[in-house]
């Protein structure tokens, strides 16, 4: 039991410190409400907070979900294909270079307000990093195991699915960790910028209206399911490597 709630002892030093700063008014309660009000908000506005909250769900699990096949994909791609890899490889390090949050606006002009801005934030953060781990997982088998298959005569795609990638398993579990957690950002971003539903929309409403504590619960609520999608994402991946 001590090892199961010893991860929740930062949280609970941080909440200890956040009530501490609250009841000697540190700050006014229209910038840091107390933890009290921000639980309040979240029992009042429950139904309005698990609709929004839904919504966000929602662009999060398509996203990840589409942007993790496409990074597979794409890596699989240059893997099989030396002038894809050629190619594609500078193109793939280049996208980084452009901050994903100026290309939310872009996005909204492109496909709208409705779902699918939110959900091609969500894949351009995810893609990059599976794309990118599965790549060099894949590229960094051992040259030993390479020399074996290519004295068997197994073709290139016999040598990706047999030795390239198991050898880039954990390399792309790492990269699910690090997308997964990057997910809700995306979708999050995407709210902010045009959006009429979704946790970003609420904090953003919550804050024109002076509801602070409500702003503060949307925002809990994003940190909750960013911690839960990586929590069932680890746990997940824990059995697929140990089967």
């Amino acid at each position: 039991m001590t090892r199961r709630l010893r991860p929740l002892l930062p949280f609970l030093a941080l909440l200890l410190v956040w009530q501490g700063g609250a009841s000697l008014h540190l700050l006014p309660a229209f910038i840091l409400p107390s933890p009290g009000a921000v639980l309040q908000a979240l029992w009042t506005d429950r139904a309005l907070l698990t609709s929004h909250g839904l919504v966000t769900l929602g662009e999060v699990a398509l996203g990840f979900v589409t942007g993790a096949l496409l990074g597979v994909g794409f890596a699989i791609l240059m893997m099989l294909s030396p002038v894809a890899r050629m190619n594609l490889r500078p193109l793939l390090n280049a996208s980084q270079a452009v901050p994903v949050f100026v290309l939310a606006p872009i996005l909204t002009l492109w496909f709208g307000y409705g779902m699918a801005p939110k959900v091609v934030m969500t894949i351009l953060l995810v893609f990059f990093p599976i794309a990118s781990g599965l790549l060099d997982g894949m590229l960094s088998t051992p040259q030993q195991s390479l020399d074996l298959a290519r004295i068997a005569h197994a073709s290139r795609l016999r040598e990706l699915i047999w030795l390239r990638l198991p050898h880039a398993l954990p390399h792309l579990a790492a990269s699910i960790r690090i997308a997964v957690t990057y997910a809700p950002t995306g979708a999050v971003i995407g709210e902010w910028i045009g959006s009429s539903r979704g946790l970003g929309y609420l904090m953003l409403m919550a804050n024109a209206r002076s509801r602070i504590a409500l702003m503060f619960a949307a925002l809990l609520l994003i940190v909750a399911m960013t911690l839960i999608l990586h929590r069932l994402a680890d746990r997940l991946l824990q059995r697929v490597l140990s089967a």
